[in-house]
């Protein structure tokens, strides 16, 4: 089945070719935590590269928490199959030929949504989750379009690519020119109930945690450790990007204005505006921050600060006042639920993932 991705002015068929067969070797696998360990030491005998130990701990969020001195001995560590290393761990899964996928053009209807189909709304600059140039329009793109697939819907689905984020809400979603949009973050809803998200969209089950990171300059640095060592800083973060993590849980830094929030139209221009003294940090996901750095030559200025903001979850989201929105989502959950099984879902993560701390 073919996924359709809509820009406006092109229409992109994007066709998922499945993983070759398997060889006998097996790649990743469970590795228990000895006395002395740490991440970075881990990554280091595993991968020959200590700086990998971001993908470990991406992996094994759910069990070391959201800071990276959380892991302890003992600890059954899940590690992921990168450049055909580790080998020889427990458990490893059989190496197969990653996902690949193909891309051709042609040319697509460049204002109005796909007639009758459901309609599903992202944009770009969110690398990798997102990312029209990328395979398969970046891991969540491919995600969903498989979760879409999986559901397999009567009428069909198309995929738009909407730039301007801020949009996306208001008026795509609200006024249900298009049906479902992702990849968006959910606010702590149980304790922020009149969030705006909170009190007009209904969200997916999750598809992916991430950490919500500083990134500050090396020739700058500054200390957090605690909510108020932020206090008096300028943070940037791009037009349309969420803010809710910057107020949950007491923090109240924008709400309060106890820090200034900077809002550029991309990420690019955070990273640009702190290098030149305009602010003290971006704060974005470490996934997107890291891949502006490497794309935009900026890896050499900044580091990522290891205390994160947040663990947040990204969601396909539908606004509540969609005629089919309980529908929507639960068709999708489903495809979603579908792909995990079938073992598609961690497909398409470890090819991405894979790329991704390759540095492809």
């Amino acid at each position: 089945m073919k996924t359709v991705f809509r820009a406006f002015g092109l229409l992109l068929l994007v066709s998922v070719v499945q993983p070759a067969s398997a060889s006998a070797d097996t790649c990743g696998g469970v590795y228990t935590v000895q006395p002395g360990d740490n991440l970075s030491g881990i990554a280091d005998r595993m991968y020959q590269d200590a700086g990998k130990w971001r993908a470990i701990h991406n992996r094994n969020m759910t069990l070391i928490g959201p800071r990276p001195e959380g892991v302890r001995v003992g600890m059954r560590l899940s590690l992921p199959c990168l450049d055909g290393q580790p080998q020889g761990l427990p458990q490893g899964p059989v190496a197969a030929t990653p996902t690949s996928v193909s891309v051709g053009d042609s040319e697509g209807d460049s204002n109005a949504a796909a007639g009758g189909a459901i309609n599903l709304l992202t944009g770009d600059d969110l690398a990798p989750f997102t990312a029209r140039m990328a395979p398969g329009g970046g891991l969540l793109a491919e995600v969903v379009g498989a979760a879409m697939a999986q559901a397999a819907p009567a009428e069909g689905y198309a995929i738009h690519w909407v730039n301007d984020w801020s949009s996306h809400f208001d008026p795509l979603l609200s006024n249900a020119l298009l049906d479902l949009g992702f990849p968006w973050y959910k606010p702590a809803c149980d304790t922020m109930p009149d969030s705006y998200r909170c009190r007009n969209f209904f969200f997916s089950e999750p598809m992916f945690e991430t950490l919500m990171l500083l990134f500050a300059p090396k020739n700058r640095p500054f200390e957090f450790r605690r909510d108020e060592d932020i206090e008096g800083k300028t943070l940037c973060r791009p037009a349309g990007y969420l803010t809710f993590d910057l107020d949950q849980g007491g923090r109240r830094w924008v709400a309060d204005n106890k820090i200034t929030l900077l809002r550029p139209q991309t990420v690019r221009e955070c990273f640009e505006l702190v290098a030149a003294g305009g602010a003290d940090a971006v704060a974005v996901n470490e996934f997107t921050g890291r891949s502006v750095m490497r794309e935009h030559g900026f890896e050499a200025e900044f580091s990522e600060m290891p205390q994160p903001l947040a663990v947040l979850g990204l969601h396909v989201v539908v606004h509540k006042s969609h005629p089919r929105a309980t529908e929507l989502l639960d068709m999708f959950d489903t495809g979603l639920r579908g792909i995990r099984d079938s073992g598609r879902y961690q497909a398409i993560l470890d090819d991405h993932l894979t790329r991704f701390w390759r540095g492809h």
